[in-house]
């Protein structure tokens, strides 16, 4: 899997506002833990960091500080704003040779569904798989392959099988499925339904006895 480098500036725990303040000059704090070690506060530049949260893909990140080792984590958290969607926070878990750690893996589905030449459409149920596995078996992403999937047909966890990695998700979660696409009702054709019943005259029966000459 890639490795990526991200560039950090150790920081003092702040106040709200003093982190506010480092959101404004375009940067945005972070904590790094492993098990065993002391956490310490870091902040990186956000233009940077998005290029490894806002992707399809997961990575090693090879945080460096000036003057010390670079420490192999991966991201384990990430806080957004509910309004504009930055980055605000996030956590980097520090990885440790031979001990396995848990992560969610973005999903690449592959192929063309059989199901869509009979007019269906691949319906995406889940966009990542919670893994277990060791840091050197971290996938970039999961593939699964729909090209066998035919209309009503749909893929389970239990379906998944990947060298080195252990799904974590229910085995009866749907991942994938061919569906027919749902016809929509036009509310104009009822409209003009009801206003032709309106037009039609009702038939007039006549009641009581008949005159006779």
């Amino acid at each position: 899997m890639a490795e990526k480098v991200l560039i950090a500036k150790k920081r003092e725990l702040g106040t709200q506002g003093a982190m506010n303040q480092l959101r404004k000059s375009g940067f945005v704090p972070g904590v790094y833990y492993l098990k065993g070690k002391d956490i310490f506060n870091f902040s990186v530049e956000e233009v940077v960091l998005n290029k490894l949260v806002f992707t399809a893909e997961t990575n090693i990140i090879a945080l460096t500080i000036e003057g010390e080792e670079p420490l192999n984590c991966i991201i384990k958290d990430i806080q957004f704003d509910p309004v504009t969607d930055r980055v605000v926070h996030f956590d980097l878990q520090g990885l440790t040779l031979g001990q396995t750690l848990q992560l969610e893996i973005p999903i690449s589905f592959v192929g063309t569904a059989a199901g869509i030449k009979e007019g269906g459409i691949l319906q995406e149920l889940l966009h990542k798989l919670d893994v277990e596995c060791l840091p050197r078996h971290i996938p970039q992403n999961l593939e699964i392959d729909v090209t066998d999937l035919a209309l009503g047909d749909s893929i389970h966890v239990r379906d998944l099988e990947f060298e080195n990695i252990k799904i974590l998700n229910s085995d009866d979660s749907s991942v994938a499925s061919v569906i027919l696409p749902r016809v929509e009702e036009d509310p104009d054709a009822e409209e003009e339904d009801d206003e032709a019943s309106e037009m039609v005259e009702p038939e007039v029966v006549s009641k009581g006895k008949v005159d006779e000459d």
